[in-house]
């Protein structure tokens, strides 16, 4: 069999989605050395893959994400190699593609977010791009031979908006990275949590103090406003010495979330001195702030898997987590919740896991339980079950 990968999100440009991508593919080549695969990449990423078994080659596809070009062109491409399954790892599926496909959806936040704040466009712009959206992924759903997702949450969601038969929907889960924090937990549970980061790291990004933290994008879903309305909380009805960490590219969504901040719409200049936008940090710098970090913070109210909060525990570290969609379902006992809508009930959960050594060693020994509970190989395994079946 002749199996196409739509790849193009391939790599660290495209953050999750990139990363699942990745993973797929690479542990698709260890287990399976019986069916060809034809991997689609755009310029960009080219260089981020290369093939390391016979029976994986590589073609370009450089059609930009969402653009009438891979809505147009792809199918070409596509029926160019000779494909007999493709699997597109996102919605985006042309809607000229005729062949036989599965498609991986992610999550529907879109369809639970409705709002403008989550787009650079303006009000005609948006209107047309939320009717492309539900037209392109309405067709996807509906032509797939499977419609692969990656946790209960979102199958009975899809399920909810689209009336699919449930036998269509298979949950597949993410993988979870190993352990790797080189810390035992009481080691860093020590002095109320803290553990000191790298000098270097600390100066860099002007940490003096304990510091809470957090590495994700600042889209609206992610409740970062909220977070920050929370952390003014800490500080003032509960006398917290610390710091918030918040790690992520600068962009159009950070930038506002800055602004915001500094015309004091959020907090307090007295709280906001002490929250440190740290912007894109390398692989290195962001090992010592995990391993600096006090805890790890996930206020998101809307997630299909829930990645960042398992990175989190792999690194030794507790988690206190909002207790919205899929999250409660892919962390388990292994993070403590709260009321992503109640900026108080963030602030109390945060202050309990602060001030309660117990509770945060046992936080930590649950996440390492957890994280064994996903592997990219098993995903992989599964996948390469549903090509077969097909």
């Amino acid at each position: 069999m002749r199996i196409g990968i739509d790849a193009r999100f391939l790599g660290p440009k495209g953050k999750g989605l990139g990363r699942y991508t990745q993973r797929l593919i690479e542990e698709l080549e260890r287990i399976d050395s019986q069916n060809q695969y034809v991997i689609f990449l755009r310029r960009e990423n080219w260089d981020d893959y290369r093939p390391a078994s016979d029976n994986f080659k590589k073609t370009l596809a450089d059609y930009p994400w969402y653009s009438f070009a891979e809505q147009i062109y792809l199918p070409f491409k596509i029926y160019q190699q000779k494909i007999d399954l493709m699997h597109f790892p996102h919605f985006n599926v042309p809607v000229f593609y005729f062949g036989r496909f599965v498609v991986t959806i992610h999550d529907l936040i879109l369809r639970h977010f409705k709002t403008r704040r989550a787009s650079l466009l303006g009000p005609a712009g948006y209107w047309v791009k939320n009717l492309v959206y539900r037209m392109v992924i309405w067709l996807a759903v509906r032509r797939a031979q499977k419609i692969i997702t990656v946790s209960n949450y979102v199958k009975e969601d899809i399920i909810d908006a689209f009336g699919v038969a449930e036998g269509r929907v298979v949950v597949t889960y993410e993988g979870a990275p190993i352990v790797s924090s080189k810390l035992p937990p009481k080691a860093r549970l020590a002095k109320g949590g803290k553990v000191q980061s790298s000098k270097s790291t600390s100066d860099n990004y002007k940490i003096d103090r304990l510091y809470l933290l957090y590495v994700g994008n600042a889209y609206p879903h992610k409740n970062l406003e909220r977070l920050i309305e929370a952390f003014e909380i800490l500080v003032k009805k509960y006398n917290q010495d610390i710091q918030l960490v918040l790690v992520g590219e600068d962009d159009y969504f950070y930038r506002r979330l800055k602004h915001e901040a500094k015309t004091s719409i959020l907090a307090s200049m007295e709280v906001l001195q002490r929250i440190v936008f740290a912007g894109f940090v390398n692989d290195g710098d962001l090992e010592h702030l995990y391993d600096g970090a006090a805890l790890y913070v996930f206020p998101s109210l809307c997630e299909g898997f829930g990645l960042p909060p398992l990175e989190a525990m792999a690194h030794g570290l507790p988690v206190v987590s909002s207790d919205k969609t899929c999250l409660p379902e892919i962390l388990g006992n292994a993070a403590f919740y709260f009321d992503g809508l109640d900026a108080n009930d963030i602030a109390q959960k945060i202050e309990k896991v602060l001030s309660d050594e117990n509770l945060r060693l046992a936080l930590v020994s649950r996440g390492y339980e957890q994280i064994k509970k996903y592997s990219w190989q098993k995903m992989a395994e599964e996948m390469l079950g549903i090509y077969v079946s097909i």
